[in-house]
């Protein structure tokens, strides 16, 4: 059975949670910006717009960055999933 005292420390750890996800999305949003203005900048200077060994660097950068208690397998399956996603939005946007 919980006591006050629990829900009020469930409430802020949920606080905390929510606040971080906010974040979450405000970081994605800004390096979806960056994304487009790059694949918009390349395409007008004629450079290839996606570079495959530009994403392995990035994973491995991330990789190596990492200080846990996220696995490096977790990280990188994440990652995969943002680089993906950005693709597809970026394209959406009308740069790739």
């Amino acid at each position: 059975m919980s006591t006050p005292n629990d829900d009020l420390v469930i409430k802020q750890f949920r606080d905390q949670i929510s606040d971080n996800d906010l974040k979450i999305v405000e970081l994605l949003n800004k390096r979806l910006k960056l994304v487009d203005k790059l694949w918009r900048y390349k395409a007008e200077q004629g450079v290839e717009v996606y570079n495959q060994a530009r994403e392995e660097w990035m994973l491995t950068f991330i990789s190596r960055a990492n200080k846990g208690p996220i696995s490096g397998d977790a990280l990188q399956e994440i990652y995969r999933h943002i680089v993906e996603v950005t693709k597809n939005e970026a394209g959406r946007l009308g740069a790739g």
